[in-house]
Formats: structure tokens, sequence, C-alpha cells
């Protein structure tokens, strides 16, 4: 029975692998939804683009380097710096 859905599958997806259509045809079978990602939800790893903006602790890290913070100060109203390239 499986193949011979494959078979009529792969009359119209014409441009996909054996391996694409079992898993297109099996998910099918137990009710899973194939969707693509867009590009701009995949991981932060994957920016490639200079970040013009810090997170706090990343701020707080960069004052502590330079000697203009210290444990106790206040972590709210931090002075801006610019990202290390």
């Amino acid at each position: 029975m499986f193949n011979k859905h494959l078979l009529s599958l792969k009359q119209y997806v014409i441009d996909l692998t054996d391996d694409q259509l079992n898993y297109l045809l099996s998910s099918l079978l137990i009710g899973v939804v194939i969707m693509s990602m867009h590009s701009s939800l995949k991981g932060a790893a994957k920016i490639k683009t200079k970040r013009n903006v810090l997170k706090r602790f990343e701020r707080v890290d960069s004052l502590k380097k330079d000697g203009r913070w210290s444990e106790g100060d206040r972590a709210y109203g931090l002075p801006k710096t610019k990202p290390n390239e």
C-alpha cells in the first residue's frame, strides 16, 4: 500500500528524491504538517550583520572591562557603549 501511494505521488512531484517523497508521504499519513522556517526566525548564531545594540548583560560586561562599572552599581540607566568588532 505504501508503494502504491508513493508511485501515485511521484507523478505529481517530479523533482523530489525518493527519500524526500518517503518523508513527505509518511508525514502526511501521521498528520505532521511540513513547513519551512522564515529566514528571519532562524537562530541568532546565523546573524552575519554587525549588531548596533548590545543586551544589558553585554553592556555591563563591556563597562566592567573598561572599569566604568563595579559590583553593586545599578544596571539601569547605563551609559552608551559601542559593540566590540
